[in-house]
């Protein structure tokens, strides 16, 4: 069961810099893997603070789409949007963009555990 202070519509985003550490190599173009961070990060964003003593969110599922590169000297930011509770389970919609510039979209799941103690 989600913490309280969970609903669908909460919404959350993170933001980064491309840099050399986070680009693809072969291309100097910013990594898929490192979109896909991002995006987790900002739907931990979203429910975060709203965790219960004891618990907190792990990815479980990405579902993402690549959909343009985005150069070194960019500034990335990635949206997400709690759309579906199911017990401990929590579906977001993600986005990332640079600039106005639409760059990935998708699903991500994370789930609520306890922790050990």
């Amino acid at each position: 069961m989600a913490s309280p202070g969970i609903s669908p519509g909460m919404k959350g985003q993170k933001q980064t810099f491309v840099c050399e550490h986070n680009v693809a190599p072969h291309v100097a173009k910013f990594s898929t893997p490192s979109m896909i961070q991002l995006m987790e990060q900002a739907s931990s964003e979203v429910v975060g603070g709203n965790l219960q003593e004891g618990e907190l969110s792990v990815g479980i599922e990405v579902n993402i789409r690549h959909l343009a590169a985005a150069d070194i000297g960019a500034t990335i930011i990635a949206h997400a949007e709690l759309i579906e509770i199911d017990r401990n389970r929590l579906t977001f919609q993600v986005e990332a963009y640079d600039g106005d510039k639409k760059i990935g979209d998708g699903t991500h799941k994370r789930a609520i555990i306890k922790t050990g103690g």
